[in-house]
């Protein structure tokens, strides 16, 4: 693939130009959005709906061990979907090819079939992690039970915005503005993804029936966006862990205790590290041949 050209000074320029706005812009919002909290009737709904998410009364506390690893994995995975699937979307030219042995036609670069098979394992991640939510109770965390649900998040959103942010204990209860997020990024944008996956992949049956269900055009144009969603969601909700008490939060999630230590972070470095060594292995073609080779035949082109 040959290198991009590099950016002139010009357009390093209008991109430095254009960052300051956004942030020029960004501080009116939080100032705008302040001016407006301190009126009374805002007070008052921000009394009424502080932000949390309705939960039933006997919810327990605390972050299940199968929500820790499930999540772990599903951030891993979802580093190897995002870095394939640009390399599908970039490449110019195959660094290998894969042939299925029983169907000789299906044929399919090293980087999709990367791509659709880390999709294979964070589908299986996220139908483990379904199974154990509702088997464990632990869906009413994520899965909202009351329409308050929506004027809580609405209130967390303002505070987020203002910067006043809403009161965090994610031990007990998320926020209603996380429920919702969850919720979408599990229920909604998860099966979007997988869907639209599956029908722009070569397993998709070929017949004219099949094609009419899910036009092709349509799932290009749902399927990178959704992507795109998913980048976005993780910036956000990476930030706010960190922004929001980084030790307390990470202990939550990586070391399952309301206490505030450095193991917790220590676990989560560790993972880090992992997520950066599958970045670059899903650059080398070399390195997808292995696994591709116990499932099909493998050719390596030279570049």
């Amino acid at each position: 693939m040959s290198p991009r050209p590099r950016p002139t000074w010009i357009q390093v320029a209008a991109g430095a130009f254009g960052a300051a706005a956004l942030v020029l812009a960004a501080w009116c919002l939080v100032f705008a959005v302040r001016a407006v909290l301190a009126t009374d009737p805002l007070q008052e709904f921000l009394a009424a709906y502080p932000g949390a998410a309705p939960l039933p009364a006997d919810t327990a506390e605390g972050i299940p061990a199968f929500v820790s690893w499930t999540h772990f994995l599903n951030g891993f995975f979802l580093v190897l979907i995002v870095r394939t699937g640009i390399r599908v979307r970039t490449e110019k030219r195959a660094g290998g090819l894969w042939s299925s042995r029983r169907v000789k036609k299906r044929r399919m670069s090293l980087a999709l079939w990367g791509h659709v098979a880390v999709d294979a394992l964070w589908l299986l991640n996220g139908v483990v992690f379904v199974v154990l939510l509702f088997a464990s109770g632990h869906w009413v965390r994520i899965v909202p039970t009351s329409l308050d649900v929506f004027p809580n998040a609405l209130s967390a959103l303002v505070q987020y915005v203002s910067l006043d942010w809403p009161v965090e204990d994610s031990w007990a209860n998320y926020n209603a503005l996380q429920q919702l997020s969850y919720f979408a990024i599990t229920f909604l944008a998860a099966p979007v993804a997988a869907v639209t996956g599956y029908r722009l992949s070569a397993f998709f049956p070929k017949g004219e029936a099949w094609q009419r269900i899910l036009p092709e055009r349509t799932a290009k144009a749902l399927h990178y966006p959704t992507m795109l969603f998913f980048v976005a969601f993780v910036i956000v909700h990476v930030g706010l862990v960190f922004a929001t008490g980084a030790l307390r939060n990470l202990s939550h999630m990586y070391a399952g205790t309301d206490e505030v230590s450095v193991l917790g972070f220590g676990i989560f470095a560790a993972t880090v590290v992992l997520m950066v060594f599958g970045w670059r292995a899903a650059r080398r073609d070399d390195w997808i041949a292995k696994p591709a080779a116990w499932f099909g035949d493998v050719r390596l082109m030279k570049r």
